[in-house]
């Protein structure tokens, strides 16, 4: 929540915690982004954090004296005022950034612990927080890591997902700290500033898209999918992004990267997927189904692989959640866009689908066309709305649907989503 009592001509604040990672020199760049953008920085640096980068180098950026502890840097500065200046800080700041966020302090963050500035400025400002990751793999992925992760988004904390590639340690995956422009595009966002290109229509939504195929597995080597390539939800989840929404991306399995500044949440399952996206829901203003989700699993698979015995194999599947039928069950105020993938004329199927899944707007497509749907570049599609009402759009770039998709939000919004 945005502290009250500042007017809109003054600049706004940021708290930017840098704490202990070697990719702490990336916070100077992080820095000299958000001043160029018109705000105010105040650098909180770690003890930690300090044995990567020198306090000097923030100061000479930003002009500020750069905070390192809690109670001052030596015996003369341990005085009342210092040791109160988390208050004072809490108070003042617009948003709270942490970057890089280690796993330590997103384990202070996650436990409440509050033994140094950065961790005690956490639980005593009401602003916004992002935070941006960045640590090695393993740790990333470990269930600690992950656990406090959940429970720091269930308070509405933002995450800037790292990166995968080569890590300082020498291992390859996910765990690089996000570019500075995809944190302060985060940024800029939360704060409802102007996010450059795009129309900027979309500031104040916060923007839930689902893409990919999921997989359910069989035994250790074999799965159940579909041939969806995920370009299309990527497409819609880069088009808000840029349109000022702030977006969360659930995504299964892809060859594709992720849009800079989008919040990407990977899966596997269909169970995985209803999971990432029921614990996001509560943030969402708009919801966009364009995954392809399994609908059968095996209700049991085999730890090993199943070997070839020259008999038949019979599988007996089981249906997988409906979840845009359970989303459209409690969206409340929210709006809810299906996808509909079918064969021959789809604009009846879609219809029915829309008023049984209590869904706004169903974007329709018959994949038996060659040249668009599945695997391609392009997308023929029908919007299929309330009413009866329908738009068919002609043979496009998936991010041409995209957009044309995004251009119904604000009708539907104000027009109480006929």
């Amino acid at each position: 929540m945005q502290n009250a009592g500042r007017t809109g001509s003054k600049a706004k604040q940021v708290a930017l915690g840098v704490s202990g990672g070697i990719s702490a020199y990336k916070a100077a760049e992080v820095a000299r982004e958000l001043q160029q953008r018109g705000l105010e920085v105040q650098v909180i640096l770690t003890a930690h954090g300090q044995e990567f980068i020198r306090p000097l180098t923030f100061a000479a950026l930003t002009g500020r004296k750069v905070i390192t502890g809690m109670f001052g840097s030596g015996p003369q500065e341990a005085n009342v005022e210092s040791a109160i200046e988390h208050v004072a800080v809490a108070q003042s700041i617009d948003l709270l950034l942490v970057a890089p966020a280690t796993a330590d302090i997103l384990a202070k963050f996650a436990h409440g612990i509050a033994d140094d500035f950065l961790a005690t400025l956490y639980l005593a400002t009401q602003a916004p927080v992002v935070v941006a990751p960045a640590m090695n793999v393993n740790m990333w992925e470990h269930p600690a890591t992950r656990e406090n992760l959940d429970r720091l988004r269930s308070r509405g904390v933002s995450v800037v997902e790292p990166e995968a590639g080569y890590l300082a340690c020498g291992m390859t995956g996910p765990g690089r700290l996000a570019s500075p422009e995809a944190i302060v595009q985060r940024v800029m966002q939360i704060l409802g500033l102007g996010q450059g290109s795009g129309s900027g229509d979309l500031q104040g939504e916060v923007v839930l898209v689902t893409a990919g195929p999921t997989r359910e597995r069989i035994d250790a080597v074999r799965y159940i999918s579909n041939r969806s390539s995920g370009k299309m939800g990527y497409a819609v989840a880069a088009a808000a992004q840029r349109r000022g929404a702030r977006t969360i991306l659930v995504s299964g399995p892809t060859a594709l990267q992720p849009p800079p500044g989008v919040e990407y949440v990977p899966v596997t399952t269909a169970a995985e997927m209803r999971a990432a996206v029921l614990a996001r829901l509560p943030e969402s203003t708009v919801v966009i189904k364009a995954a392809a989700v399994a609908d059968f699993r095996a209700p049991a698979h085999e730890s090993g692989k199943i070997r070839r015995t020259g008999q038949g194999l019979t599988l007996v599947l089981e249906p997988t959640e409906d979840i845009l039928a359970e989303i459209g069950r409690q969206k409340g105020s929210r709006i809810l866009v299906g996808f509909a993938a079918e064969t021959g004329d789809p604009v009846a199927s879609a219809q029915a689908k829309l008023e049984r899944k209590n869904l706004d707007l169903v974007v329709a497509n018959d994949v038996s066309r060659e040249g668009s749907g599945f695997d391609s570049d392009y997308n023929e599609v029908v919007l299929v709305g309330r009413n009866g009402n329908s738009r068919r759009l002609p043979r496009l770039k998936k991010d041409e649907v995209a957009q044309a998709i995004l251009d119904e939000l604000p009708q539907l919004r104000s027009h109480g989503k006929p």
